[in-house]
């Protein structure tokens, strides 16, 4: 009863249009003060010891980074390194935008944050080349949704801070994952632009794609400084945020000069905002997280689910369809925040490794973020292309389709997510 009132009520103030966040706080302060003896002290207690966690910080820092490589140039180095690799192929400003993606997600850890830094650039050069605005669209909004499943990845941190799941396992179990969905996407994109004989880019000789390859060194080498480092115990995924905040900072004012000083201010405005807004969605779910806990709800429900005989297979399968369902209302941080701690119990119980679900949960906020009516890249490539959301949901379904097969292929391979953390003795 009390988790049918607990839901009923953060649903009804969902419904008004209220902010999840503040919706999150006022169902919880609502719950506790009038139908438990929570006392107030425990509460603003839990309100800093939640957020108390040194994971955490990295979410600042990634969202700083990332900011600073939208703005300093190292997006349209890497669009030029892709396109010189793979142009030539069938659909090759498109196979380079996949291919790009992957790259900017490797070193940005937000989906949105790629979509705006590969497709402002890519879209109006796809469309001039002579590629359908719809085709385009489709593949800067799906493969930008790597930015949160390739490494360094901010939802990662999200899931992390809401199980205690280690951060660095969460990383290099994504790697393998990334790489295979941009495969995928990118064989999607490959059919498509043969079937229909898209253009072709001319075949770049090799003195090209050195060139490339040594004006996009220093952006690349970011990937290096974090999964580097982490990989070799140097410093931690907290420090690495820090690490590539700072680089980022460094290659794009000293090296690249493409961003001015001047511009700093403005840019750390942005991240403070953001972050800001991040931090406070992770307070409220840190106190629904505590009433949760207190009414033993997640206990409760682990229990009816391994007494009912529903299995891994289809415990799995409930799952997706929840997150999926949910991703048509919230974005990922709050899908993770609110979820991952009523469903991660029941998971353990079930003998479910925590890094192979979240991996899972990452891959269900990726098809999220790709799908009507809250969407972000949708918004994002919206605001790119000047395309509406229901052109650009037509737009997308063939990627959005490869990206459903795919997470089925993650939800019943554990060995997808796992064999690489194992292999470096993380898990």
């Amino acid at each position: 009863m009390n988790a049918f009132i607990i839901f009923v009520l953060l649903l009804g103030l969902m419904l008004t249009g209220m902010p999840i966040s503040i919706s999150l706080g006022l169902t919880v302060l609502t719950f506790l003060f009038t139908m438990t003896n929570v006392p107030l002290e425990s509460v603003a207690l839990k309100l800093f010891t939640g957020i108390e966690k040194f994971e955490i910080m990295a979410i600042p820092f990634f969202i700083l980074a990332g900011n600073f490589l939208t703005h300093g140039g190292v997006a349209k180095r890497m669009i030029r390194f892709a396109t010189a690799m793979v142009g030539h192929w069938y659909g090759g400003l498109g196979l380079g935008g996949v291919l790009a993606c992957a790259l900017f997600a490797a070193v940005s850890g937000s989906s949105p944050a790629t979509v705006v830094a590969i497709g402002s650039i890519l879209l109006p050069a796809m469309v001039k080349a002579g590629f359908p605005p719809r085709f385009g669209a489709g593949v800067i909004t799906t493969s930008g949704a790597l930015g949160i499943l390739i490494p360094p990845s901010i939802v990662m941190v999200m899931y992390s801070v809401a199980t205690n799941t280690s951060v660095g396992a969460l990383f290099m179990a994504g790697v393998v994952p990334g790489i295979l969905l941009a495969f995928f996407l990118g064989v999607t994109t490959w059919y498509r632009a043969w079937k229909n004989d898209y253009p072709r880019q001319p075949k770049a000789s090799m003195a090209e794609r050195f060139k490339a390859f040594k004006d996009a060194f220093w952006g690349l080498m970011l990937i290096v400084v974090v999964m580097g480092g982490i990989y070799t115990g140097l410093f931690t995924p907290t420090e690495a945020a820090a690490m590539s905040a700072v680089y980022a900072f460094i290659i794009a004012v000293f090296v690249y000069k493409d961003m001015t000083i001047a511009s700093i201010p403005k840019i750390l405005l942005n991240s403070a905002n953001m972050s800001a807004m991040l931090l406070y969605i992770i307070t409220n779910a840190v106190l629904f997280s505590f009433v949760m806990t207190n009414e033993q709800i997640p206990q409760a429900l682990a229990d009816i689910i391994v007494n009912s005989g529903l299995g891994v297979i289809g415990f799995l399968l409930a799952v997706n369809i929840i997150l999926l369902v949910a991703g048509n209302f919230m974005e990922p941080s709050s899908i993770v925040l609110i979820f991952a701690p009523i469903m991660f119990p029941i998971a353990i119980k079930l003998g479910i490794d925590p890094v192979h679900f979240g991996i899972l949960m990452v891959v269900n906020m990726e098809v999220g973020m790709c799908h009507p009516p809250v969407g972000l890249n949708l918004y994002v490539a919206s605001g790119i292309t000047k395309m509406g959301i229901t052109e650009l949901t037509v737009a997308v379904w063939p990627w959005l389709l490869t990206m459903l097969v795919f997470l089925v292929l993650v939800t019943y391979w554990p060995a997808l997510s796992l064999a690489l953390p194992r292999y470096l003795g993380m898990i």
